[in-house]
């Protein structure tokens, strides 16, 4: 095949004695104009290589799909995604891919045969993504500023090759943005009645079924589940009740009792756009416990509630009957460590382990329960505390409001999809320097986190909007 760019007189040296009979005639000479037209503008051109993703802006638990295409038909590439937190540590996942006949490749319809993932994992990239060689020790991606999206930077490099090689050029480029707030959502500050917390909204006037959101021990004001719950049309306080400037200290004791977590619940409940009757609360690890307690005492009647790895007492010793607690590190006699000096906290939720004063009342909820567990939560014994709940419930002729999902590989963070799971991360500075095992298998780990979000988001649909 002759390139566009060659020149008529190339064409004529070519084609050689041949071409003077024919400019004997202007007939001849006209069939040879069209002829050297044709030659001239056949071409193998071949546009350039195009990477795709759509949409290129999202919420953080929808599906992006991304395509390659005009490339060599069944030729190696490689699909590399990075990233910056919001501390500047770089973060990337990469996989890859042989293109088919036709030089295209799909990552909702194509396997992985290598990288950070194998199969069809048309997420790979996002949930895949970990810390970059060099990073520093003990990194989990947590979104600070939720008004902002994560930045992700998608390329296609040429052959089978690992990022950190640094060998292959970049063939094409796109970039992503991955959100936790929809347009329209508003976030509002709460210092109020001495609540701290964050309170998403969705658009519009309302009033909003409400959620009211609670992590784990490892405190502060964690905002982007709350952001999220609000972008899918319901109302969402996240809550502070542990390590946070604005709460009473010390920051590593629980200082705040049942009089706090009722007050936020009816905060929630009683704002304007919100409907007063379909307000329910989430809770991860600790959380978990306070919301059981919460929802088992008087004063407060959500319509349901979501467990999500986590204890149904506590290992401290309530200090009063308003459930403030002692310094958590008071329950060291449970912790146990790797050989590398890694903490796993899982002994201290076994039910045996907890002080029978905290254990929540279980066979008292009025409500429908989801209890999710990871069956690799290193962190906390998920699988022996929802046995207890179920067991409870039955006992109470109550097992009708338990929904129980089970997940094998998934580890104790169980957040919202396509995010990435840390299996060990930084847990505190001081006194000491302390990782905290949370345990999860990658991929395992991300199929659970999609499953379990779609399962969370029904349960809400079916409890606080029906």
């Amino acid at each position: 095949m002759l390139r566009r760019h060659m020149s008529v007189t190339s064409i004529w040296q070519l084609m050689g004695e041949k071409i003077t009979p024919c400019l004997r005639s202007h007939r001849n000479l006209a069939k040879l104009h069209c002829a050297l037209g044709a030659v001239r503008w056949s071409s193998s051109y071949r546009p350039a290589p195009l990477l795709t993703a759509a949409p290129v802006r999202a919420l953080i638990d929808e599906q992006t799909s991304i395509k390659g295409q005009f490339l060599p038909p069944r030729s190696p590439v490689t699909v590399c995604a990075r990233m910056h937190n919001e501390d500047g540590d770089l973060w990337e996942a990469f996989a890859h891919y042989n293109t088919n006949a036709n030089g295209t490749f799909n990552l909702t319809r194509d396997h992985s045969v290598g990288g950070s993932y194998l199969g069809c994992e048309p997420m790979g990239l996002f949930w895949g993504l970990q810390p970059a060689a060099g990073a520093r020790e003990g990194l989990r991606l947590r979104k600070k500023n939720v008004e902002t999206p994560y930045v992700v930077h998608v390329s296609l490099l040429d052959g089978h090759v690992s990022p950190s090689e640094g060998q292959s050029s970049e063939l094409a480029a796109v970039t992503t943005e991955r959100w936790y707030m929809a347009p329209g959502v508003r976030r509002i500050e709460i210092r109020q009645n001495k609540v701290v917390g964050t309170l998403f909204l969705p658009p519009g006037p309302g009033p909003f079924p409400g959620m009211l959101d609670l992590w784990g021990m490892g405190g502060g004001l964690v905002e982007y589940r709350s952001a999220l719950f609000a972008s899918r049309g319901y109302a969402s306080l996240s809550l502070a009740y542990i390590g946070h400037k604005d709460l009473p200290g010390p920051h590593t004791s629980l200082n705040v009792g049942d009089s706090y977590f009722k007050s936020a619940f009816h905060l929630l409940q009683d704002h304007h756009q919100v409907c007063a009757d379909r307000v329910g609360i989430i809770g991860l690890s600790f959380g978990v416990y306070l919301t059981l307690r919460m929802a088992t005492q008087s004063g407060v009647k959500p319509s349901c509630l979501i467990c999500i790895n986590g204890p149904v007492g506590s290992t401290l010793k309530l200090l009063d009957e308003d459930g403030r607690a002692q310094h958590f590190d008071n329950d060291q006699k449970y912790w146990t460590y790797d050989d590398q000096g890694v903490v796993t906290f899982k002994e201290v939720s076994l039910p045996a382990n907890l002080y029978p004063g905290s254990i929540a009342k279980i066979e008292n909820l009025t409500c429908p329960l989801m209890y999710i567990e990871g069956r690799d939560d290193l962190n906390a014994a998920s699988t022996e505390n929802a046995n207890l709940v179920e067991e409870t419930l039955r006992a109470a002729d109550k097992s009708h409001l338990l929904t129980r999902l089970s997940y094998p590989g998934a580890g104790h963070l169980i957040e919202p999809p396509y995010t990435p799971n840390s299996r060990v991360s930084l847990w505190r500075v001081k006194p000491e320097k302390l990782f905290c095992e949370w345990g999860g298998q990658l991929a395992p780990h991300a199929a659970a986190q999609e499953d379990a979000w779609k399962k969370i988001l029904d349960f809400m649909e079916n409890n606080l909007r029906r």
